[in-house]
């Protein structure tokens, strides 16, 4: 399958890191904003590179494109991140061709992610692939490729339980609350930030606890609001932090900057606070567990939760993927295609060449002749030799490359290559 994964001397490769061997500070020096994106897919295009996606959610930053070496890729990632090649290089992976492939399959579908099964990663992927779109950075091989990805996650989500119980890192946050916070709904709970993660947590907890005394805290007092009308949520000032942080049994982080916003200083309390850092990176710093009433858990704490319902999503591993391996197939079939499609039009055209001149010949000769007809016939046997030949190269048994060779040097098609 190697050959037809290239796209004019360059080749398929998908480079990255994630949480399996890169921590939290790592994946936060190598996170890529939208403007960051557009910049990369912008420097791709302008170094040649014919297709380029980006992905970078908190548990991973990827690279899907075609380059002649993966360090073109890496360089670029390095260019518009805070990360250096060398932090890279002991943390990374580069897939190449049909390894890059699996690989994005595995990504898509919620088999690599931190918590199995979690389908956040699909609409990361799909966000990504048209910013590429946009950029004209999608050729026909992406655009097929990405295609098939959504389809197998799509036909996973509805046919097996992978994603059965807890669906994301978020409700794993709220599983956590739940089974170590006694009378979780008479507490008070604490949101500070408006990050994605946090969001979704504060939804959840509004869903499962009944809890009634959430505040939200938000630099940006208005997206607060907006957040706050959407939940039923009590919005306060920045300014009183330190005052909701003594009043508040667990403190949720998802602020998204660059650096600590919550530090031991902030901490003016003796009753046991459960704080939860659902950002990247950390933004919670360490010195809070100085505090004997402090219990820190972070987003990758959370991942490591080996509940029931992680055992029982495991189950249904194999037919996921199955179901992989059936849309897999489907794609490496078209890639076949790709490969000797040139050949086939250019005999079709040859045979419709050789049509025209034989119908002219008959048009001279007799006075009577009936070209339409003709002419229909003489489709239909041109399709039907073509669709022979297409049927042959398809063959697992075939050797394409020979019979590509035979048939061009049979039928004179050198030009046509």
């Amino acid at each position: 399958m190697e050959p037809q994964m290239r796209a004019i001397g360059k080749y398929f490769y998908a480079i990255g890191l994630s949480y399996k061997k890169a921590d939290a500070e790592v994946r936060g020096n190598f996170s890529i904003n939208d403007e960051a994106k557009n910049n990369i897919l912008r420097q791709a295009k302008n170094e040649g590179i014919p297709s380029l996606v980006v992905i970078s959610t908190c548990n991973r930053t990827e690279l899907y494109g075609f380059a002649e070496h993966p360090f073109q890729l890496i360089k670029l990632l390095c260019e518009h991140t805070h990360g250096t090649v060398e932090e890279f290089e002991k943390v990374a992976y580069v897939h190449k061709n049909t390894a890059a492939v699996s690989h994005l399959f595995k990504v898509g579908t919620g088999l690599d992610s931190q918590i199995l099964g979690d389908f956040e990663i699909i609409s990361q992927i799909k966000n990504g692939f048209k910013q590429s779109k946009k950029e004209n950075m999608v050729n026909p091989f992406m655009e097929r490729l990405v295609n098939a990805v959504i389809q197998a996650s799509k036909r996973i989500k509805n046919e097996t339980e992978i994603s059965s119980g807890a669906t994301s890192v978020s409700f794993a946050a709220v599983q956590y609350i739940l089974a170590r916070v006694p009378h979780v709904s008479d507490k008070n709970l604490l949101l500070f930030g408006t990050g994605k993660i946090g969001r979704n947590t504060c939804e959840n907890l509004v869903k499962h606890t009944k809890n009634e005394h959430i505040v939200l805290i938000n630099r940006t007092k208005d997206k607060a609001e907006k957040i706050a009308g959407k939940f039923n949520l009590l919005v306060k000032e920045y300014a009183n932090i330190q005052s909701e942080i003594k009043n508040s049994d667990v403190l949720i982080v998802a602020t998204g900057a660059q650096k600590p916003t919550i530090s031991k200083q902030l901490i003016h309390s003796d009753k046991p606070l459960l704080i939860l850092d659902l950002s990247i990176p950390r933004n919670v710093a360490l010195d809070v567990t100085e505090l004997p009433n402090v219990t820190l858990v972070h987003l990758d704490d959370l991942s490591k939760m080996t509940d029931r319902t992680l055992r029982r999503r495991k189950e249904h591993i194999p037919q996921a993927e199955s179901i992989i391996e059936e849309i897999k197939a489907e794609f490496d079939s078209w890639l076949e295609t790709r490969k000797f499609a040139p050949t086939i039009k250019a005999l079709k055209n040859k045979l419709i060449t050789l049509k025209e001149a034989e119908i002219n010949l008959q048009r001279k000769k007799y006075s009577d002749f009936d070209e339409e007809h003709a002419d229909i016939v003489s489709n239909r046997i041109i399709q039907k030799i073509t669709n022979h030949f297409a049927n042959h190269l398809k063959n697992e048994h075939t050797s394409a490359d020979e019979s590509i060779e035979l048939i061009q040097k049979v039928f004179q098609l050198h030009q046509n290559k």
